[in-house]
């Protein structure tokens, strides 16, 4: 930008304050749909600091560009992988074989670890409602708490949906911040094991007994319903296919490490590498994969494909949408100078820029209710401070964890996810709150804990 204005940090601070109360109060309040609350919010701390008005647009115009760019053929492709995997009754595939593998006892566990790995290609909402029966079956079979299977089930899709790409969320966060996704991956990983196992399994052990909840009635007919004739895909097929894309990106991560470590032998396969591990290459090889092998292998026609395929892309603009409008939220603060602010602050105060970026995403999170804005609005305020791109690639995949921690906490009232547990599980609003949101809130800081544990390590 051509033109140059000095507004001074008080006003810088001052403007950011009440463009996000704004935001919040438009959001909360007068339930405005986000994307054009961020909108507003934005305008108003740029004309706020006194950005002249194009350099406004050119804000708005960099933000939606370059976060889109990063992120929008992720969440297409997903949601087509998503419908093929439900479609071909692939997760109930992987549910069912983990529960047969683990057995009864230790059916909680598997429920975990199926959440978990069907949540990294298919949205939590639908990933819930896909494995919910089984849950239920499990409970009416041992006669015991519904809550004791569906803990675990929701622990594992809770992890999947925030820590681990290429799920939309910390996609778009490693984006916003420059991290190496291969390491975004792994850490996501370690993360988000260790709060699948406490907020899961553990806290869904203890609540489980504590509290005896039946089976609702409205499960009843879905859970009868047979499915003999339905042939479905093998476990081995499916677990390839989901960890395909996984697999690719942290191959590239590894054979850049290896090389700069001295294996000069692999740099000519580095060009090849590098193509395939790029997040919506991996990622449409693996839908390519799911299409013929989930879906035309088992006798599924190409037009069906093709019509759960284009549906499953409808609610994929919302998320794009709101996404773009926290990148530009993101770039506003960046542009006008509140970022730099920030930073200096946090520099002088000695505060841990995890630390800040945990807080801002569980503010965020409790305010708004939505993790994606938590998200998007986190990334954006600590992607817009001038050191970030001085820390290690290892701080950098640990800020995301943060992030992606403080968007997963204090789920309540303000969360569609609250609502659909609610419903799901038939129980009231008391009872969610000592179960749903506890469970949110023990997996993101146990997420974080982690990733700060790690940061101090390495």
């Amino acid at each position: 930008m051509d033109v140059v204005f000095e507004p001074s940090a008080g006003r810088l601070i001052f403007c950011a304050v009440i463009g996000i109360a704004v935001l919040l109060v438009l959001i909360i309040k007068f339930k405005m749909q986000p994307l054009l609350a961020i909108l507003v919010s934005a305008v108003l701390i740029g004309v706020g600091v006194g950005m002249p008005l194009q350099m406004i647009i050119g804000s708005i115009n960099k933000g939606i560009g370059n976060t889109l760019q990063g992120i929008a053929l992720l969440v297409g492709l997903g949601s087509m992988f998503g419908a093929i995997l439900e479609l071909s009754g692939g997760a109930e595939t992987i549910s069912t074989t983990l529960v047969k593998t683990f057995g009864e006892k230790k059916s909680i566990w598997a429920l975990g670890i199926t959440g978990l790995i069907i949540a990294i290609p298919v949205f939590f909402d639908a990933g819930l409602i896909i494995l919910i029966p089984l849950a239920f079956g499990l409970a009416k079979k041992t006669g015991k708490s519904t809550l004791l299977y569906g803990i675990p089930l929701l622990g594992g899709l809770a992890v999947g949906h925030a820590f681990i790409p290429p799920t939309p969320g910390p996609i778009l966060v490693a984006a916003m911040l420059n991290a190496d996704l291969g390491l975004v991956i792994l850490l996501g990983l370690i993360c988000g094991s260790f709060a699948m196992v406490l907020g899961g399994v553990v806290f869904g052990s203890y609540v489980g007994k504590k509290y005896q909840i039946p089976v609702p009635e409205h499960a009843q007919a879905t859970m009868s319903l047979s499915k003999e004739n339905r042939k479905m895909p093998s476990f081995a097929t499916v677990v390839a296919i989901i960890l395909t894309p996984l697999f690719l990106i942290l191959l590239n991560t590894a054979s850049d490490a290896l090389i700069s470590n001295g294996f000069e032998s692999l740099k000519p396969a580095q060009p090849i590498l590098s193509f395939v591990g790029t997040p919506f290459i991996s990622l449409t090889i693996a839908t390519l994969l799911a299409l013929v092998l989930l879906g035309v292998k088992n006798k599924y026609t190409l037009a069906d494909l093709e019509k759960v395929m284009t549906k499953s892309l409808e609610p994929a603009g919302i998320i794009l949408l709101v996404t773009a409008g926290g990148g530009v939220l993101r770039y506003i603060l960046e542009d006008s100078g509140i970022g730099r602010v920030v930073g200096d602050f946090v520099a002088a105060n000695n505060l841990p820029v995890i630390l800040i970026a945990f807080i801002v995403a569980l503010a965020v999170r409790i305010s708004v209710g939505s993790a994606t804005v938590a998200m998007t609005m986190a990334a954006g305020l600590i992607a817009a401070m001038p050191g970030i791109t001085g820390l290690s690639s290892i701080d950098t995949a640990c800020i995301v964890m943060a992030i992606a921690g403080g968007a997963t906490c204090v789920s309540h009232v303000n969360d569609s996810g609250f609502w659909l547990v609610k419903s799901l599980f038939d129980i009231d609003e008391k009872l969610t709150l000592k179960t749903w949101t506890v469970m949110e809130t023990i997996v993101g800081v146990t997420g974080f804990i982690v990733a700060c544990i790690i940061s101090i390590i390495f």
